[in-house]
């Protein structure tokens, strides 16, 4: 059984790895079909790297709740470090301040039904994304 929440230290490249298997698992049980799932498991990577490389260490919580007859995951990433100093300039496809594509957080964006970055160089970042489960229309023919 998955569980619906819960929290994963990211501290190590191994912890991304674990990111990304622990949410596949939990977005694949919930519904969501094999295109979500890559994006959702994308978006994850991609963030779960970014506190890798910028922060060090920071934690994934993620949940599963309802909202009315729909049902969405939330996934939150936090970490204390040096904050994004201009987001509108960090969400522009292509740009990295690492020696990455620059694909992480517009991607992460893109992918995601809902995107939301909270950042400051005292408090550190922290981003959270949203997915909702597909509903199913029944065919009465």
């Amino acid at each position: 059984m998955v569980s619906e929440e819960g929290v994963l230290e990211i501290a190590s490249e191994s912890d991304i790895v674990t990111a990304r298997t622990t949410i596949r698992n939990v977005v694949s049980n919930v519904g969501f079909g094999l295109t979500d799932t890559t994006r959702i498991v994308t978006a994850v990577s991609e963030l779960a790297r970014n506190i890798y490389l910028y922060a060090e260490v920071g934690t994934m919580r993620w949940r599963v709740r309802s909202e009315g007859s729909r049902r969405v995951v939330e996934i939150v990433f936090d970490d204390d470090g040096p904050g994004i100093s201009d987001v509108d300039r960090a969400l522009e496809e292509g740009y990295s301040t690492s020696s990455g594509m620059g694909h992480g957080l517009s991607g992460a964006q893109k992918m995601m039904d809902e995107f939301e970055i909270d950042t400051s160089a005292e408090t550190g970042t922290t981003v959270t994304i949203r997915k909702y489960v597909p509903q199913v229309v029944a065919n009465d023919g």
